[in-house]
């Protein structure tokens, strides 16, 4: 067997010849971006966006530095400064599989319980743009008014200590801090998490944890900063001994690489205080308009996920891929954005809502991705109210079906008891599982005890239209099982 080549500056010129590697020299790139979040999705998207770019001989000075704050990320930077902070992306599409190297990102900083050396970073002026992938989660919105959750623990926390803060917030308005009082300037603020309106969240969240100690600092961000809005789309898979099997197959030894779909579309405001990469160059849409991409995406593409990732996971199917091959699963997607989602949502320069449906019942039954229902249904507290709530919302006020949608949420209700058809027990799979388990199972006997959850409902509990199919709903899936329920849907 040929041993694999460990992933390193000094080891590209060993990869085979079939491996695209970085056409550019990485020891002349500086930074300009520090993104706050590595995940997979971020390394898969706008770090290969940055990447082209680069290989495209445009914006050295843009490279990126990583961050994280949660003590789980320091694995993450040690897996990653291992390997010069490099990253195989291989594509997965049924024609054929194929293996890149993203080297757009030059280090990665200490993780710390204050966030020092992330602070002392953002301080720098070159670092003109810092972007977070933090989930959709965790912008510490409250669900059921939508505005900031001072509550929080953390929030409170940062309000208090602003000079120590444990989230990437407090830790952005404390270089902001330095920056104003230094004269160097703001930074752009930029979500690349699947928000509607992601940029207008971050600013929420920004500007009132910082009014909260300061609020001179609060109103020199809000006048100063941007906060572009933006909609990131690609399907990217966890990692696990697959992924790294995959990279092993085309001779790479890589601790981290990342599995991706053979699409991508990022779609940005062009709204920056202190200068941008040209991304348009790489394939970006730079616009003033990105509400209309961004709900497209949001409802139909996210919401998609929502209406197949918890049923699927209920019966057993471990993939995506799976569920839309599950005839049942996959006339519940294309039934339900049909008749309930499409038709509040607007078209979009060469696309209408029903050709998109087509390109992601496409995507999403590409059996080469291996993204599970697990994965996509994980943290249901924060995407249904996030995906499929404002269509529910859309139809009440229209007029127009939500049978189809009050049965998605009859059945994450259902997922949320903690076991699948089968008996087998679903492990927790949200930020607030307890209690979600406890909310769903008592469902069980009083249907509505669920909708009472406001912080994900708001007040739909009350609309008596909604409220009775949902309860209806749930009595048929609890009584004759999904599929059966499912034939009823379909049929009527």
């Amino acid at each position: 067997m040929t041993p694999l080549v460990p992933l390193s500056d000094g080891s590209l010129g060993q990869l085979a010849g079939d491996i695209r590697t970085p056409r550019y020299d990485r020891s002349a790139l500086t930074a300009g971006i520090v993104h706050i979040g590595l995940g997979n999705f971020h390394r898969a998207h706008q770090a290969w966006y940055t990447h082209r770019l680069f290989d495209a001989g445009k914006n050295h000075d843009w490279a990126i530095v990583g961050a994280g704050v949660r003590p789980s990320d320091g694995l993450q930077r040690e897996k990653l400064l291992a390997q010069d902070c490099l990253t195989t992306l291989i594509t997965l599409d049924p024609s054929g599989t194929s293996a890149e190297v993203c080297g757009s990102m030059i280090d990665y900083l200490p993780v710390e319980p204050a966030n020092t050396a992330l602070i002392t970073f953002m301080t720098k002026p070159q670092i003109r743009v810092v972007s977070l992938t933090v989930t959709e989660g965790g912008y510490y919105i409250d669900a059921a008014t939508g505005g900031f959750d001072a509550a929080h623990p953390d929030i409170r926390h940062d309000a208090a200590h602003p000079d120590l803060p444990r989230t990437a917030f407090g830790a952005m308005i404390a270089a902001l801090k330095q920056r104003r009082d230094s004269g160097i300037g703001p930074f752009t603020c930029m979500s690349c998490d699947n928000l509607q309106g992601n940029g207008a969240v971050l600013r929420q969240t920004v500007t009132s944890l910082a009014r909260l100690s300061d609020p001179d600092l609060a109103s020199w961000i809000e006048e100063n900063c941007s906060f572009p809005n933006s909609m990131v789309d690609c399907i990217v898979p966890a990692t696990g001994p697959k992924e790294i099997s995959l990279a092993a197959a085309f001779g790479i030894a890589d601790n981290a690489p990342v599995t991706h779909e053979n699409f991508r579309q990022w779609v940005i405001e062009d709204d920056f205080c202190a200068g941008r990469p040209s991304w348009e160059a790489a394939g970006a849409v730079l616009t003033g308009d990105v509400e209309i991409y961004e709900s497209m995406k949001i409802r139909m593409l996210n919401g998609g996920h929502q209406i197949i990732a918890a049923a699927g996971d209920l019966i057993g199917l471990e993939t995506i891929a799976e569920t839309m091959a599950h005839p049942l699963l996959h006339g519940l997607m294309r039934k339900v954005e049909t008749e309930e989602i499409a038709p509040h949502v607007a078209p979009v320069p060469d696309m209408t809502p029903l050709a998109y449906l087509d390109l992601i019942t496409a995507r999403f039954s590409n059996s080469e991705i291996f993204d599970t229902t697990r994965r996509v249904a994980f943290d249901g507290s924060s995407r249904q109210p996030g995906f499929i709530v404002p269509s529910i919302r859309d139809g009440l006020d229209n007029g127009a079906p939500v049978e189809g949608l009050a049965l998605v949420s009859a059945i994450w209700a259902r997922y949320c008891q903690g076991q699948r058809e089968d008996g087998s027990t679903i492990a927790p799979n949200d930020p607030h599982w307890d209690d979600l388990i406890q909310a769903a199972q008592e469902a069980s006997n009083r249907p509505q005890r669920w909708l009472e959850m406001t912080r994900y409902y708001g007040n739909l509990g009350n609309n008596p239209r909604f409220a009775a199919s949902f309860c209806k709903w749930l009595e048929r899936v609890e009584t004759k099982g999904l599929e059966n329920t499912l034939q009823e849907y379909l049929s009527s």
